[in-house]
């Protein structure tokens, strides 16, 4: 059921050989087993989450590793999805209107 002011956002993610994702980020105080994703076809795993207008910071956890995108966890680089944690790695973030 859709609260008032939230707007369905889709989270998904390539991770081909994964036997699990999660996804955490500052929308569940970055908890790591609340929000698992579903796998669909070619490697794609997704989830659907209700969320009112603002920027939110996330990451995968695929496997138990926490990463930005499966195959992209590296010092930040300017990337245009991401952004900088203190950790000195990326968080990807999403801007929800």
């Amino acid at each position: 059921m859709k609260k008032n002011n939230t707007k369905k956002v889709e989270f998904s993610c390539i991770a081909l050989k994964a036997k699990s994702v999660f996804l955490a980020g500052t929308f569940n105080d970055w908890n790591p087993e609340s929000i698992p994703l579903k796998f669909a076809t070619n490697g794609k795993w997704s989830t659907r989450l209700d969320l009112a207008p603002g920027r939110y910071e996330f990451k995968f956890i695929v496997d138990g590793q926490w990463c930005c995108e499966p195959g992209c966890e590296h010092e930040y680089k300017g990337c245009k999805k991401c952004c900088a944690n203190e950790m000195g790695t990326m968080n990807r973030f999403i801007e929800v209107s």
